[in-house]
């Protein structure tokens, strides 16, 4: 079937959300565990919070990870629905 064809099924979406929301998940723990560890593992949250999401910053943290999460669920799940 043709991605456009799968974008009208409710299943194709499910299973979207299926894979694209454990990807999101470990994509932000592993952006998180790289760029902030030190920080983590001493538990200074407030850094953490600082560096990633203070001042609109939450929006360059979570856009791209939103957006290729999506993606990859649609590759993935137009992939498997063949």
């Amino acid at each position: 079937m043709s991605l456009q064809q799968n974008f009208l099924k409710k299943l194709f979406w499910i299973n979207v959300l299926k894979i694209g929301i454990p990807f999101l998940i470990i994509v932000t723990l592993f952006a998180l565990f790289f760029n902030s560890a030190g920080n983590i593992f001493s538990g200074d949250f407030k850094a953490v919070y600082e560096v990633h999401f203070a001042d609109k910053r939450w929006i360059r943290f979570w856009l791209p990870k939103v957006v290729i999460s999506i993606i990859y669920g649609i590759y993935i799940t137009n992939k498997k629905m063949k």
